[in-house]
């Protein structure tokens, strides 16, 4: 487990499916997490697609102010109003509040 991320924190859970308009999204991409490591409660993010398309992106906040003010980002505005014009199908936004968290490693036992 990631020690900067310990409960109580929030997870922002984006799932997403891409049209086949991509240009620019890769470059996007990585300025939107490169942007969001700079911002105040910040804890972390990770992101995988599986085989039929779905892409998950989970990235990880201290409290939900620092949340209100990752969205309110003028940058990463810009970058949302291009995922609905051209990167996204659709897409959904859950926040969660993580309570409690355990870990297993075997290199760790």
């Amino acid at each position: 487990m990631n020690p900067n991320r310990q409960p109580p924190c929030y997870a922002v859970i984006f799932t997403s499916t891409q049209t086949d308009s991509l240009e620019g999204y890769a470059e996007m991409s990585a300025r939107m997490q490169e942007l969001a490591g700079q911002q105040a409660g910040f804890l972390g993010v990770e992101s995988f697609r599986s085989p039929a398309g779905t892409g998950v992106t989970i990235s990880y906040w201290k409290d939900l102010s620092s949340i209100q003010a990752w969205r309110e980002n003028p940058e990463h505005q810009t970058a949302q109003q291009l995922g609905k014009q051209q990167w996204y199908q659709d897409f959904t936004i859950e926040v969660a509040k993580i309570e409690t968290a355990c870990h297993f490693s075997k290199d760790e036992s």
